[in-house]
């Protein structure tokens, strides 16, 4: 196996090379303290972020985008999945809404299709929206082409609760029941030589860990600040320094193993609670998202043990604490910025020039 992925790191850093490794961050806005979106693109200018991704398609955000220096990704629901995979005059308005209307003077650059599509289909409707992914995308693509359009890839973000195993990294797989699901995405993804998005908690795993199973991951390996707790992968030999890495690389052995060994990843979220549930506090917080800014925006890219030298687009998840979500008070907490804009904890390079 691991004389396979020598084989196509050459083709990933060449394909990868004018991809930018400026950091994103998530700008959700389930709250209802939340700074204005005027107030909030200005906070992400001094924030120096160089992409933020949406939710929604928000016209009065991406009218204030309008002009910045700031890459975008915007997404269409799950709920009009279904109508743009069967109805192709529906992809049009959406593109001519969301994308025509604002681009190119906001740098709109990713369309995610959905999020988190595969992460419940047990309900006939959720298995018919998952089903309808990936010609949803297919139609979308054709309105952007239409309009001579080059410089925007589609994707959709899916969460780690696809993977079957992802440990040790070389044995990740996808979980049966998706794999007829899967299959189709990587080879559109392939095909247009856009980005798997994949959201990536070490946090959860490391939080899962401590509660519910015998062998605890080390709080220095979740965080990213590990010197001298490493894993070596039995199978490969690859010596592992981090958990992010861990399960980047498990998603990486998945996709090859259906046959897709250069497919380009993207951190579509990830970041680290400052209050709420076990290892939930700012210090722990403001160490993992330095340490995974630090690491994403390196020049030259540092990678991961698999792909080393290949930059993965990242952003942070999130820019704000959002009161109105649901679950644990964990979830709530999550965002480098309070209310007021002002910075929860320092961040290098981000918060620490408010």
């Amino acid at each position: 196996m691991a004389l396979l992925f020598i084989s196509f790191f050459c083709v990933i850093a060449i394909s990868s090379s004018v991809v930018s490794n400026r950091i994103g961050i998530n700008y959700g806005h389930l709250g209802n303290n939340l700074p204005s979106p005027a107030q909030s693109i200005e906070l992400l200018q001094n924030m120096n972020m160089g992409r933020v991704k949406l939710y929604d398609a928000d016209h009065e955000i991406l009218n204030h985008l309008s002009g910045k220096d700031i890459e975008v990704a915007i997404t269409v629901a799950n709920d009009e999945i279904s109508g743009i995979a069967a109805n192709q005059h529906l992809a049009d308005q959406w593109v001519y809404e969301h994308i025509v209307a604002h681009y190119p003077s906001t740098r709109i650059r990713f369309v995610l299709v959905g999020n988190q599509v595969f992460s419940s289909v047990n309900t006939p409707e959720d298995m018919q929206i998952a089903l309808d992914l990936v010609p949803a995308i297919r139609r979308i693509q054709k309105t952007i082409k239409s309009q001579g359009i080059h410089n925007i890839k589609i994707g959709t973000p899916l969460a780690m609760d696809m993977m079957e195993t992802t440990f040790p990294p070389s044995n990740g797989s996808f979980k049966p029941a998706i794999s007829d699901l899967i299959t189709p995405l990587l080879k559109y993804i392939n095909g247009t030589k856009s980005f798997f998005f994949v959201e990536v908690y070490p946090y959860i795993t490391w939080f899962d860990s401590q509660v519910r199973n015998h062998t605890a991951i080390n709080l220095d390996y979740a965080l990213l600040r590990s010197r001298n707790v490493t894993y070596t992968d039995p199978r490969t030999g690859l010596v592992y320094t981090n958990l992010l890495d861990q399960m980047i690389d498990s998603v990486v052995y998945a996709m090859a193993k259906l046959g897709y060994n250069d497919v380009m990843v993207a951190i579509a979220e990830t970041g680290w609670p400052h209050k709420g549930e076990l290892g939930a506090n700012r210090a722990n917080a403001a160490e993992y998202n330095n340490n995974v800014i630090r690491k994403m925006t390196t020049v030259p890219s540092v990678g991961t043990p698999a792909r080393p030298g290949v930059v993965i687009p990242t952003f942070i998840y999130s820019m704000y604490d959002e009161n109105q979500k649901y679950g644990p008070n964990t979830e709530r907490r999550w965002g480098l910025l309070n209310p007021d804009g002002g910075p929860v904890y320092v961040v290098v390079n981000v918060t620490s020039g408010l």
